[in-house]
C-alpha cells in the first residue's frame, strides 16, 4: 500500500497523509473529504498533472486543486494574485509619518529574517508582541493561534476502507500498515498474511478467524482485541501489547517449522485456552493472570517469562524451557506430561 501527503493547491501547510488505492477518482474522493474541498485534479511538486494512479509513488507529495492551474507553494504569492486578480495583499505602512505601499510577499520574502517579515507572516501579531515584549498578549495569542488550526485527522480506518486497500493491492505486493490506526475495527475473517502492522493501533479490534500468518505485529497495540481461532503461524509479536485480549483456539504452530515470536510481549490477563503453540517463543513475556488451559506448549521457550497466577492446567509442556520463569501462584493441574525440574534450571 502506498501512502502520500496531500496539500491544497498553492499551500504547503495542513497536509494530510492518506493511503492510495483503487483509481484516481478514489484518491480525489479521499482528498475532498480530508482537505474539505471539491477535488478535481492532482499535481506533483513540479506542477505535472497526474492523470493515472499508476504514476503515483510511495511518499509522494501531491497538490490537489478544484480546477484552477497549479500554484507553486514555494512562490512568493504573486502568481496567485495574477490568477485571481486579488490585490488584498497590498499594504500601506506609516513609517515616521511617511507612507509606503508594498505587498505582503515583498516584506516576507525579500528579507525573511527581518522583523517586518516576522510581523507580516501568519503569526505576525504574535511575533510583534514578542518583539515589543507585550507579555500580557503573548499567551492569549498563542492560544488563539492554536485553536484556529484545523484538527488533525486521527480517525481509525474502517473495515470498508481497509477491504478496499486489500482489493486494490496485488497479492505479491507488500502491504505496509505500520503505525496506522485500526482501533475498534472489525477485521474478522480477512486474509491479512504478511502484512506489516508494526506499531499499529489494533486495540479493541475484532480479528476472530483472521489469517495473520507471518504478519508483523511488533510493538502493535492489541489490547482488548478478539483474536479467537485466528491463524497466527509464524507471527512476529515482539514487545506487542495484548493485555486483556482473547486468543482462544489460536494456531501458532507452523508445519514448516517457522516459529511464532512473542518475545517480550505484554500478555497480562489474556485468554489463550486451547491454542496450539508448539515451539512458540515467549521469552521474557508477561503472562500474569493469563489463562492458558489445555494449550499445546511443547518445546516452547518460556525462559524468564512471568507466569504469576497463570492457569496452565491441562497444558502439554514437554521439553518446554522454563528457565528463570516466575511460576508463583501458577496452576499446573492435570498436566498431560510430567514437568521435570530440569526444565526450569537448564
Amino acid at each position: 500500500m502506498r501512502r502520500v501527503t496531500l496539500f491544497v493547491n498553492g499551500s504547503a501547510r495542513n497536509g494530510k497523509v492518506v493511503a492510495v488505492y483503487g483509481t484516481l477518482s478514489d484518491l480525489l474522493s479521499v482528498a475532498s473529504n480530508k482537505l474539505g474541498i471539491k477535488a478535481t485534479s492532482v499535481y506533483n511538486g513540479k506542477g505535472g498533472l497526474i492523470d493515472d494512479i499508476a504514476l503515483i509513488r510511495d511518499d509522494d507529495v501531491l497538490f490537489v486543486c478544484e480546477g484552477e492551474p497549479f500554484i507553486d507553494p514555494q512562490s512568493d504569492g504573486r502568481a496567485q494574485e495574477e490568477l485571481t486578480g486579488s490585490h488584498t495583499d497590498w499594504l500601506t505602512l506609516n513609517v515616521g509619518g511617511r507612507y509606503f505601499t508594498t505587498t505582503r510577499s515583498t516584506l516576507v520574502n525579500k528579507e525573511p529574517d527581518s522583523m517586518l517579515a516576522h510581523m507580516f507572516k501568519d503569526k505576525g501579531v504574535l511575533e510583534e508582541a514578542r518583539f515589543f515584549g507585550i507579555d500580557s498578549l503573548i499567551e492569549h495569542l498563542e492560544i488563539a493561534i492554536k485553536n484556529s488550526q484545523p484538527a488533525e485527522d486521527h480517525s481509525p480506518i474502517s473495515r470498508k476502507e481497509f477491504v478496499r486497500f486489500l482489493l486494490a493491492t496485488p497479492t505479491k505486493s507488500e502491504l505496509r500498515c505500520q503505525g496506522l490506526n485500526f482501533s475498534g475495527a472489525d477485521l474478522s475473517r480477512l486474509d491479512l498474511r504478511y502484512i506489516n502492522f508494526k506499531m499499529a493501533n489494533l486495540s479493541r479490534c475484532n480479528l476472530a478467524h483472521a489469517n495473520l500468518c507471518c504478519a508483523n505485529l511488533e510493538r502493535a497495540d492489541l489490547s482488548g482485541s478478539v483474536l479467537d481461532c485466528a491463524n497466527l503461524q509464524g507471527v512476529k509479536m515482539l514487545c506487542s501489547n495484548a493485555e486483556g485480549a482473547s486468543l482462544k483456539g489460536c494456531n501458532f504452530e507452523d508445519p514448516s517449522g517457522l516459529k511464532a515470536n512473542l518475545e517480550g510481549a505484554n500478555l497480562k490477563g489474556v485468554d489463550m485456552e486451547g491454542s496450539q503453540m508448539t515451539g512458540i517463543n515467549l521469552r521474557v513475556a508477561t503472562l500474569k493472570n493469563a489463562k492458558l488451559k489445555n494449550c499445546n506448549l511443547r518445546g516452547a521457550t518460556l525462559a524468564g517469562t512471568d507466569l504469576e497466577n497463570c492457569d496452565l492446567s491441562g497444558c502439554d509442556l514437554q521439553e518446554a524451557n522454563l528457565r528463570g520463569s516466575n511460576v508463583k501462584g501458577a496452576i499446573f493441574e492435570e498436566m498431560l506430561t510430567p514437568l521435570h525440574m530440569s526444565q526450569s534450571v537448564r
